[in-house]
């Protein structure tokens, strides 16, 4: 089961803020002005050895007109419905208001695992005040104040306590890899699936969001079997208005989350957008090999240059991480798809590798001998020991004399030098240089 946490709430009481906070990030804009968060964020975090997703949702207001609080409402509910943890934040500064009383009600009725945050607790006066958010009929509440951090750490310890809770996932052929065919609605991940497999087991019309569940296809190819995940995932709730561009990224998340490899399908007619590269970020956070695979290439007028100036354009969007396998398909003709299933299994043999210590020694030592780390306030780092880390992503550690002095300039050049020497397209690399 993925860990998935929505942070959810009435307008300006933190939220984004506190999104910022939890993923050590600046993705969402903060604004004293209420309905500045429309579009939805994501973000990853880790707390006591548990990583897990992070969805910024809007301000909730009930019954109102606005078009964007209209949109933002359905978007609140879906989280409610696909998240694992609820963080329900509240202003201390405004004391109870009667849309936390509504939103209370709500996310009561949910049954949903719910953490009461009070906001914005800055001093001990405050902290007296933040009693009164009992009415809200729930037996515990966190102080904390999310632009400084004060309490978080406590609510992250009980995040991390419910996480744990989660029944594990005990589908069966839990051990082979796992292919997620992710992206908007509408791009032909069912066509592709249907496509690869030679059947017509996933409904596809044009219509965006026909599917209505995540459907796993055990599949063989190349002499390996590996599940494909289609994850379109939209399912129709009681009470719950589609919102399809939201319920395909949750959707997306639940599935990237438990994958190994993420299939990133984008429409050739719409290129990259900025739902494609949040999943593409969250993807290479957790580790996770990707490949991005252009759908639709047979609908596109093309000259001399249209793959070059295509995959350049991409490429500068996905900058720094550009060693990501890039290919032009089509679904309905089956141009260039089994190629691309060859690559998919390809970058999984890369994520999966363990190279033995002695080769990474005997090809780095050199490189960082020939080319060591700059000094910094008179003192050199030496590396003396290079290892594989026993972890599911792949990551090296390095070990040195000072750690802390190793530039993340220089982290990206080992990165590529290693890029040059094993078969690492599509894998994100985590380095750790650490004191010897």
């Amino acid at each position: 089961m993925s860990r998935l946490v929505a942070i959810v709430g009435r307008p300006n009481v933190g939220k984004s803020t506190l999104f910022n906070r939890l993923t050590g990030e600046r993705k969402a804009i903060v604004d004293d002005m209420s309905g500045v968060t429309r579009d939805r964020h994501y973000g990853t975090s880790e707390w006591n050895g548990i990583e897990f997703s992070v969805v910024d949702t809007g301000g909730f207001v009930p019954d109102s007109s606005d078009v964007f609080e209209a949109a933002i409402r359905e978007q609140v509910h879906i989280a409610i419905e696909e998240a694992s943890v609820l963080l329900f934040v509240v202003d201390v500064m405004s004391d109870v208001h009667p849309l936390d009383e509504e939103f209370a009600q709500i996310l009561r009725r949910s049954k949903k695992p719910v953490l009461l945050v009070v906001n914005k607790v800055d001093n001990e006066r405050l902290s007296m005040d933040a009693s009164v958010f009992y009415t809200l009929g729930f037996d515990q509440y966190f102080e904390i104040s999310s632009a400084n951090g004060h309490g978080t750490g406590d609510l992250l310890d009980e995040v991390a306590a419910r996480l744990k809770e989660e029944a594990p996932d005990t589908s069966i052929d839990e051990d082979l890899p796992r292919i997620a065919i992710v992206g908007r609605p509408n791009v032909g991940k069912s066509s592709l699936v249907n496509a690869l497999t030679g059947t017509q087991r996933n409904i596809v019309t044009n219509i965006a969001g026909t599917t209505r569940d995540s459907l796993d296809t055990k599949y063989k190819a190349y002499g390996k079997e590996f599940i494909l995940v289609d994850t379109a995932g939209i399912r129709r709730k009681s009470k719950v208005h589609e919102n399809i561009e939201f319920y395909s990224v949750m959707r997306s998340l639940r599935a990237l989350e438990n994958s190994d490899v993420v299939v990133i399908v984008i429409d050739a007619t719409q290129g990259l957008e900025s739902q494609d590269l949040n999943l593409f970020w969250m993807a290479h956070r957790l580790g996770k090999g990707v490949v991005i695979l252009v759908n639709k290439w047979d609908l596109v007028e093309k000259d001399t240059n249209t793959h070059l100036a295509y995959t350049e354009d991409i490429k500068s969007k996905i900058s720094p991480f550009v060693d990501v396998p890039i290919l032009y398909i089509s679904a309905v003709t089956k141009q260039r798809i089994f190629q691309a299933l060859e690559t998919i299994l390809q970058v999984y043999d890369g994520l999966t590798m363990k190279i033995p210590t002695h080769k990474l020694n005997d090809y780095l030592l050199p490189i960082m001998e020939a080319f060591p780390p700059p000094s910094r306030k008179g003192k050199f780092v030496k590396i003396k020991f290079v290892t594989q880390l026993p972890s599911k992503r792949l990551a090296i550690a390095l070990f040195c004399n000072l750690p802390q002095y190793v530039a993340d300039s220089y982290s990206r050049f080992i990165e590529n030098k290693l890029r040059e020497a094993f078969p690492l397209t599509g894998v994100p690399v985590t380095l750790f240089f650490r004191k010897k």
